[in-house]
């Protein structure tokens, strides 16, 4: 029993695998007996939250015509399929024992309840707005009894709602599947079923404006925020202070190498070799075209990501409100679209008159052409097992119109833009026509060595908040602490461009000019940990099946990605801006 409740008070803390709860900005306003509707949503496995299916797969009992309420597009992508019951809840109404209907469960039926009790099955409803959640039924091992019987299988039909009001509006709601009203369907004979309900309305003071706040308090309680903020504090402060002994050192030996430059002494000149580069350091690489793409996708998901920390710092996203997440998604991607041609075209124009068409074409499907197969993938197996994951074929036509006539437009027309307004780049010395031969570099001033020391440190001062964004996603757990997760943010991206900075100043040091690319595979490397670590999350959770691994795996795949395309941007635009100022001042000097 003690087992039941547990479990039933994680499920209170369900939250961005569900669709949109905020209260609407109508206060809902009800007079005594008015009739507010009660929706089913899904069912679904407990430990697999991408796998969810529409409520009445299961037989429950359905009304005679089954009405689906329409949804907003982030609810539709997020797997939600809301649909009218044969529960009739008024406002303030108290009933007991209150007859559902009679069922007689087939074999196939009863099958098919087994097989979703078996599996820890959940239900969600909403009940004018607010979420609520129950399980299918239970299982009572009887291995005990040494009969080899195998577990027993038991079907809740009675559900216990318990409703709250503040004056005309409802504040909250609660369902509880009874464990003591069970039918034994271990069997799988056919059986006759009498489902009921029970509703009990209690006053409360709490306002309508606040009664969201329980779904954030129930999950992160004041002890685990505090030890939240231990964690973070403990980790900026060992990271700046290492990166405060490291940049002393190396502003220092940047300065000393500065001052043996401009003196003019032959002998203390051969010291310094990074000026021994001059001529190659800015020196385009090849493929110039995909490197002016990756910065035109970073710099778009770096505004996305802004933009997002932006709307949940004025209070339009929750935790909790993924429905809203989604359309944010969609909006945004289409909407930045020139930022991406932008930065293509106009970095790719300060270097070369013509070309500048391929690196804004591949700056539109770097991101989004991997997007839309991984999509396609998962649509693909959604619609193969029944899952409410799968798009709608309307939701399709609509994302894909959308891409096709606003969001490629708008690509193109960023693209126009930054190469009209591009401005020459005018490099501190000249190229010579023949690179200087690299001299051999040891493991550690390599691609390799250098994506494992820009990773690592990074990667160590985030892997705790990144455990708390996958609880989030994956588990149980409501982040409700946006701030300290834009800090986290903040100290990734500074993280990033201190590393780059740095290791671009070693690599030249060493009279390698090779640096572009490798700036960028720095960079990303980050991205490269965080996979790793989902990998280990993963083989930690309860998660299992091939849809849910699908899922889990295609859907951080797409997360690690961009953040490697936007990370990769920041490194190289922080190395560029670092080696355009050491070489200035080496020729102003």
């Amino acid at each position: 029993m003690g087992q039941f409740r547990f479990f039933l008070l994680l499920l209170i803390t369900l939250n961005l695998n569900f669709p949109q709860i905020t209260a609407s900005s109508f206060d809902h306003r009800y007079s005594v007996g008015d009739n507010v509707p009660l929706f089913a949503n899904i069912v679904g496995p407990l430990n697999n939250p991408s796998e969810t299916y529409q409520y009445y797969d299961l037989p429950f009992c359905h009304p005679d015509r089954l009405i689906p309420k329409k949804e907003t597009l982030g609810e539709v992508l997020n797997g939600d399929r809301l649909t009218n019951t044969l529960y009739n809840l008024n406002f303030r109404e108290d009933k007991v024992d209150q007859l559902l209907c009679y069922k007689k469960l087939k074999l196939d039926e009863i099958t098919k309840f087994i097989t979703a009790i078996h599996a820890d099955y959940y239900f969600q409803m909403y009940y004018d707005d607010l979420p609520l959640w129950g399980f299918i039924g239970k299982t009572e091992d009887n291995n005990w009894a040494g009969d080899g019987s195998g577990p027993a299988y038991y079907l809740f039909t009675h559900v216990q709602f318990d409703a709250f009001y503040n004056s005309d509006q409802v504040i909250e709601i609660r369902a509880f599947s009874d464990p003591n009203h069970a039918v034994d369907i271990t069997d799988k004979t056919e059986i006759d079923v009498k489902f009921t309900y029970s509703i009990n309305w209690n006053s409360t003071t709490s306002e309508y404006k606040n009664r969201m706040n329980k779904y954030s308090k129930a999950s992160l309680l004041s002890t685990q925020r505090q030890i939240h903020w231990f964690s973070f504090v403990n980790s900026v402060v060992i990271v700046v202070l290492l990166m405060g002994v490291l940049i002393l050192l190396f502003m220092r030996h940047l300065k000393n190498d500065l001052k043996k430059y401009s003196s003019g002494d032959e002998e203390q000149d051969k010291e310094v070799g990074w000026k021994y580069v001059h001529g190659d350091v800015f020196r385009c690489p090849s493929r110039m075209a995909l490197f002016c793409g990756i910065l035109g996708t970073g710099t778009q998901l770096l505004t996305i990501i802004c933009l997002l920390f932006l709307l949940a710092f004025v209070g339009v996203l929750y935790p909790y409100s993924r429905g809203t997440i989604s359309t944010s998604l969609v909006l945004f991607s289409i909407l930045t679209a020139p930022i991406a041609g932008y930065n293509a075209s106009s970095f790719f124009g300060q270097f070369f008159e013509t070309g500048w068409e391929k690196c804004v074409l591949l700056s539109g499907i770097l991101y989004t052409g991997p997007l839309f197969i991984t999509m396609f993938l998962l649509n693909t197996i959604s619609v193969s097992i029944g899952a409410t994951t799968a798009l709608p074929f309307g939701t399709i036509v609509v994302i894909i119109l959308a891409y096709t006539f606003i969001a490629i437009p708008l690509l193109a027309f960023g693209g126009i833009m930054g190469y009209r307004f591009r401005s020459k780049f005018q490099a501190p010395s000249a190229t010579k026509i023949s690179p200087r031969e690299i001299p051999s570099l040891t493991w550690s001033r390599k691609t390799p060595g250098q994506m494992l020391i820009a990773g690592l440190l990074p990667f160590s001062a985030i892997v705790l908040e990144l455990h708390s964004l996958y609880a989030t996603v994956w588990s149980y757990k409501i982040l409700t602490l946006p701030s300290i997760l834009f800090m986290t943010f903040v100290l990734l991206v500074v993280l990033t461009s201190l590393l780059s900075v740095g290791l671009t100043y070693i690599q030249l040091a060493v009279e390698d000019h090779q640096w572009w690319w490798r700036s960028i595979w720095r960079g990303g490397s980050v991205a490269i940990f965080m996979f790793g670590y989902c990998i280990y999350y993963y083989s930690r959770s309860n998660m299992s099946g091939f849809m849910q691994s699908t899922f889990f795996f295609c859907y951080n795949f797409l997360f690690c990605y961009a953040l490697f395309l936007m990370l990769a941007t920041i490194s190289f635009r922080s190395s560029w801006l670092f080696v355009q100022h050491i070489y200035n001042a080496v020729k102003s000097e």
